[in-house]
């Protein structure tokens, strides 16, 4: 079994972390350069970085975060938020980044996918996909492609008519080289991720899927890795708020026979 990769998430807004529940409802965790540096010193595998108000803020001002943010972690760092062409990949990852989150941009442009893989290599490439459980009417309608889960755009907030399992197996075959898996429903609630969804995807694809949303106890974590068949689990709320540490994370799940870097 490959090690399983704990990755704290730093959803950003107005140069500050924030977390809030179902994308609504933010609160101030914290300082992104502070809070970065701190996952990195602490074991966390990876970092995400998140600007959830890209659409109307400056992209130099984003630009400048990440390279503080770069300077003093010593992990793998993803930024995401957006982004809509190959020339702010390369600015990014110029800018201290080893990978680049792609939602919006992807769903209305797959091709940026192809272009930034054949580009910066598959590895740099990850899809966000944010998915919410589809209504009852839109799935009996016959005329929808929408499955059990639908893929919402622009922070969450708009719902499209793609099926998410079907975009995760379009998103692998056009060169992404991991999905960043955000339930929506489940997000920030703290009462654990929507394992039935990470298993859907996990099973449809054959890259590395991180399961996103919910985690409130240890023994989330583990049921998105052994259930949901996650390859990573991301977090925000336990790690922001002190409820555990990186470490408690890890030695959890070592304790139960996962294996992680210590």
């Amino acid at each position: 079994m490959l090690t399983k990769r704990i990755i704290p998430c730093l959803d950003v807004k107005d140069n500050r972390v924030v977390k809030g529940v179902n994308f609504l409802n933010l609160r101030d965790a914290g300082d992104p350069v502070e809070l970065g540096a701190r996952y990195s010193d602490d074991g966390a595998d990876e970092l995400v970085f998140l600007d959830i108000t890209a659409t109307i803020r400056s992209r130099q001002t984003i630009v400048d975060l990440v390279r503080r943010v770069a300077e003093n972690v010593f992990i793998p760092f993803t930024v995401g938020g957006g982004i809509r062409t190959v020339e702010q990949i390369d600015e990014l990852l110029r800018s201290g980044a080893d990978k680049v989150s792609v939602n919006t941009a992807a769903v209305k442009n797959p091709k940026l996918i192809t272009e930034a893989a054949k580009r910066f290599g598959n590895q740099c490439v990850v899809l966000a996909i944010d998915a919410r459980r589809a209504q009852q009417s839109a799935i009996r309608n016959p005329q929808s492609a929408i499955g059990k889960w639908q893929v919402c755009i622009k922070a969450g907030s708009e719902p499209t008519e793609i099926d998410v399992v079907e975009w995760a197996v379009r998103g692998e075959e056009l060169g992404a080289g991991e999905i960043l898996l955000t339930s929506m429903d489940a997000d920030g609630t703290l009462a654990g991720y929507d394992n039935e969804l990470n298993k859907a995807v996990s099973d449809a694809v054959n890259i590395p899927v991180i399961a996103s949303g919910g985690a409130g106890t240890l023994d989330h974590l583990y049921d998105a890795i052994v259930t949901g068949g996650a390859d990573a689990v991301l977090m925000a709320s336990i790690t922001h708020f002190d409820n555990y540490t990186i470490t408690q994370m890890k030695q959890y799940l070592r304790d139960r026979s996962l294996p992680m870097n210590l």
